[in-house]
C-alpha cells in the first residue's frame, strides 16, 4: 500500500472513532478525495428509524459538495470497517459514488489485511451514463 493510501486510511479510522452507531454499533469511517485535490471524511450517523440513516461514504461525498459545489468530482473512495472483512459499499452509497465520481477507485479496508477495491464498474455494473 503506498504512502498516500495508507495516510487516507488513517484518516478513515479515524473517522470511523466518530461514528454515531448506538443501534447496529456498526462505525464506518470513509474518506473521499477529489479532483480539485480536497479530502473529505464522513462517518455513518445512525437514527432509530434506520432509512433516515446516513452512510459514511454519503456523508464524505456530501460535505465535498458542500464545499466544492455541484461540479465536485470524486476520485478516491477509502472505507474503513473494524471488522475482520472488508465491507463494500451499499447500493445508495454506490449509487451516490457514481454520480460523482463514476471513474472512482474505492478501497474498502478492516482490521485485518483483506481489502476489497474496485472501480464503480466491478460496484456497480453495468451503470447507465444517463444525465438529465
Amino acid at each position: 500500500m503506498n504512502d498516500k493510501i495508507s495516510e487516507l486510511l488513517k484518516l478513515a479510522k479515524e473517522a470511523s472513532r466518530k461514528a454515531y452507531a448506538p443501534y447496529s454499533k456498526f462505525p464506518v469511517g470513509c474518506v473521499i478525495t477529489t479532483e480539485k485535490g480536497g479530502s473529505y471524511t464522513g462517518c455513518n450517523t445512525e437514527n432509530i428509524s434506520f432509512g433516515l440513516t446516513m452512510c459514511a461514504e454519503r456523508s464524505a461525498i456530501f460535505k465535498a459538495v458542500s464545499e466544492e459545489g455541484p461540479d465536485m468530482k470524486v476520485v478516491r473512495v477509502i472505507i474503513f470497517t473494524p471488522t475482520d472483512n472488508p465491507i463494500a459499499p451499499c447500493g445508495a452509497c454506490r449509487q451516490v459514488i457514481y454520480e460523482f465520481g463514476k471513474d472512482a477507485e474505492i478501497i474498502s479496508k478492516c482490521n485485518t489485511e483483506e481489502s476489497i477495491s474496485g472501480n464503480m464498474n466491478f460496484f456497480l455494473p453495468d451503470s447507465p451514463d444517463i444525465r438529465f
